[in-house]
């Protein structure tokens, strides 16, 4: 038995890069940090909520790379020169990625109480009726 995905399926055109997109997003190792909330704000917008707490606003980056939001954070490592007896806080780097939808744009970031706010928008695209005109051969 053959294995069916979404590039060959004779109902589905043109949706190979779909199935890429969902491939490399199962590959992309999202462990569970930092621990992340989406909620949806209204009808067409939504919000990105990352629990960074000991991050800055220069030791984060939020770009957008082949319909992939990607939010990574580096911490800057200033032990040097400092004694710890116990050091559970660690600079850890991350890097989340959230695939995106056709139409979905990224708005502002704000940081607020070691919580990292990224808000999404869907435009509505205006719906479009084409004719083909049959010819004869």
């Amino acid at each position: 038995m053959t294995k069916l995905t979404l590039g060959s399926h004779p109902y589905l055109l043109g949706f190979d890069q779909l199935e890429r997109l969902l491939e490399r997003n199962a590959k992309s190792g999202n462990e569970g940090y930092p621990p992340f909330n989406i909620e949806q704000t209204s009808q067409n917008s939504y919000r990105i909520t990352l629990a960074v707490a000991g991050f800055a606003e220069g030791d984060l980056s939020i770009t957008v790379e082949d319909q992939q939001l990607v939010i990574r954070g580096r911490q800057r490592d200033e032990a040097e020169g400092r004694v710890f007896l116990h050091r559970g806080i660690a600079a850890r780097q991350f890097q989340r990625s959230f695939v995106l939808a056709d139409g979905v744009e990224v708005g502002e970031a704000v940081m607020e109480n070691g919580l990292l706010h990224v808000d999404l928008t869907r435009v509505q695209p205006e719906t479009v009726v084409q004719t083909i005109n049959i010819r004869k051969g």
